[in-house]
């Protein structure tokens, strides 16, 4: 298939540049595994267990 002055996969090599740079940015916003966990539900305040927070 003609790809005009573009190289092979240089359509797919932007596309995947787009996700990896949104990925690395949403990663960039989570908080740190060496932080805090909460200890209650944000919607019901019950308990978290300990299983759960790590």
């Amino acid at each position: 298939m003609a790809g005009g002055f573009a190289k092979d996969g240089a359509v797919q090599d932007q596309i995947d540049d787009t996700v990896n740079d949104a990925v690395d940015q949403i990663r960039s916003r989570l908080p740190d595994s060496d932080s805090e966990s909460a200890t209650e539900c944000d919607e019901c305040g019950e308990p978290i267990p300990e299983e759960r927070k790590h």
